[in-house]
């Protein structure tokens, strides 16, 4: 019997690594249970799952992922100066992450990148985005 290869609407299932090009780990299962999803169901990002695409059980691979394949590139327009006081007596500093209502019962993080006593810049851009990624997966089955 031949081995499935990774298609649309395949079921895989793997252990998987993203991590930054110095080799910091951003998410990794391979020390927990692996994931399954269906290729096209969203769960990843499409640079994700091209990726993948031909791969069987058993492969191993570290593939590079763009950021254009992955997160996106920054985008200046993400980035906003809001008035200080909009923050009242909240201790700031770089890089603190900051939730804002979104008009739909969600909530948007942002960073904070600088502020003074007049304004704060908040970066609304993935904290991924513009960065080279590696993605380090072990397909374990496909369906």
């Amino acid at each position: 019997m031949s081995q499935q290869t990774i298609v649309p609407d395949a079921t895989v299932t793997l252990h998987f690594a993203i991590k930054l090009t110095d080799g910091q780990v951003i998410d990794s299962n391979f020390e927990s249970a692996p994931a399954t999803f269906v290729v096209g169901d969203g769960q990843l990002l499409d640079g994700f799952e091209n990726a993948l695409l031909g791969m069987q059980a058993g492969d191993e691979a570290v593939i590079d992922i763009l950021p254009e394949q992955g997160f996106g590139m920054s985008n200046p327009s993400n980035m906003q100066r809001l008035p200080r006081k909009q923050f009242g007596d909240m201790a700031l500093e770089p890089g603190l992450v900051v939730s804002f209502a979104d008009g739909s019962d969600s909530e948007l993080p942002g960073v904070v990148t600088e502020f003074d006593e007049r304004m704060v810049t908040i970066d609304f851009n993935h904290p991924l985005a513009g960065k080279n990624l590696k993605f380090e997966v072990k397909i374990l089955t496909v369906e």
